[in-house]
């Protein structure tokens, strides 16, 4: 059997973990009883402990049994998402409008089990840097990893490089997924305001319609993809929130449009924001209304250095029946790509079985499979103990 046979052993004790973090969801910066277990858990294996890092962060750091100036970072998310859970299982929710939809509480238990292994075995050179990070779903600047970072993550606990992982549904349990370079795309929101008196619906002379302009612009943004980028790189402009009006028989001063920018390679990125402001304002001015554009750059691009998804590859392909070392990308955004821009590191895709039955990410129904438990834990250990030359029991 591909996973490490003292991590197989426990597998019982980290569904214990699992489901005690799902019953028990907390929200982006308010994982105190989350990073209370946390921190427990690593201080009972030994494994020297810092909280309040980054918020609710904490951080662990274990010495293997060679000394070594060498460092590993291994990290795992923590918060839960503002959803309803709508499963009737004895573990579900007890806090009401909060759940683990994403599958932190699993990402946790994963890495948990590593520290546990490494702490009982320490067959490495170096140190390992266990890293929960708070607030990976509010994301961008003001999310976790980036805060973390900011408030001195790497200074304060060196990592040479650094990996993290995803449940991945739709991914038979028991394989991994990674690819050297851009897997997970950059994620940008904008804002674009449309105004002008109101007026009668019955009257639109005596005015500007700024429903008709919103509507124009609307359409008009999917020239960013079409027309305006290399149909060799690829992005995605999606509108998703138009608010304005408040009668069926009143024409509105203001429409809002809201709205995401997906993209892999940073020239497409780079031009989407003045290709959008350009539509927006060059519409508004020929409808006679006013326009005003937002628009915030929120997450960098998820790049896998090229060492490291080899790495990752071999620890996998150690521990899961099938690695697949191309999978599709995806324009999902990751926050842990703040961490992968500052360190040289990797991320990957855990098999997390199939995506219906409730195990579609940000599911009301959603929960994480515990059968993939001991694979997450095992690939984490068997990095460490790959990356930094110590010997494995298995």
């Amino acid at each position: 059997m591909p996973i490490i046979n003292r991590i197989a052993e426990f597998h019982d004790d980290m569904t214990g973990w699992r489901r005690h973090l799902h019953a028990n969801p907390e929200l982006s910066y308010r994982e105190y009883e989350t990073a209370k277990f946390v921190a427990g858990k690593l201080r009972s294996y030994g494994i020297d402990v810092t909280e309040g890092v980054g918020g609710t962060g904490v951080v662990g750091v274990l010495h293997g049994n060679t000394k070594a100036e060498r460092s590993i970072g291994l990290r795992a998310d923590m918060d839960a998402l503002a959803i309803e859970e709508r499963n009737d299982f004895t573990h579900r929710s007890t806090n009401p409008g909060v759940m683990h939809a994403c599958g932190h509480d699993g990402h946790t238990a994963m890495l948990l089990g590593a520290a546990r292994y490494l702490a009982e075995t320490r067959n490495f050179a170096g140190r390992v840097v266990f890293i929960f990070q708070p607030a990976e779903e509010m994301g961008g600047e003001d999310g976790g990893a980036a805060r973390m970072i900011r408030e001195g993550l790497f200074e304060r606990f060196r990592c040479d490089e650094i990996y993290g992982l995803h449940n991945w549904p739709g991914m038979e349990v028991g394989t991994f997924a990674v690819k050297a370079g851009p897997m997970m795309a950059s994620g940008d929101s904008f804002e674009i305001e449309v105004s002008s008196t109101g007026m009668h619906a019955a009257q639109p002379q005596k005015g500007v319609d700024v429903v008709l302009t919103a509507g124009h612009v609307l359409v008009a943004l999917q020239q960013i993809a079409a027309r305006n980028t290399d149909p060799l790189e690829a992005i995605v402009v999606s509108a998703t929130q138009i608010h304005g009006g408040d009668a069926y028989n009143v024409l509105p001063n203001k429409v809002t449009i809201r709205g995401t920018v997906r993209a892999f390679s940073p020239d497409a990125r780079a031009s989407a924001e003045p290709a959008l402001r350009r539509i927006a304002d060059g519409i508004a001015m020929s409808t006679g209304a006013q326009c005003r554009v937002s628009y915030v750059q929120q997450y960098p691009t998820l790049v896998n250095a090229p060492s490291a998804a080899r790495s990752a590859e071999a620890a996998a392909s150690s521990v899961f029946r099938s690695v697949e070392t191309n999978p599709p990308q995806t324009m999902i955004v990751e926050d842990f790509a703040f961490m992968l821009e500052d360190r040289p590191g990797c991320y990957g895709w855990v098999g997390n079985g199939p995506d219906d039955n409730g195990r579609l990410l940000h599911s009301a129904w959603f929960d994480f499979n515990d059968e993939v438990l001991p694979f997450g834990a095992s690939y984490f250990a068997s990095l460490v103990e790959a990356r930094w030359a110590g010997s494995r029991s298995r």
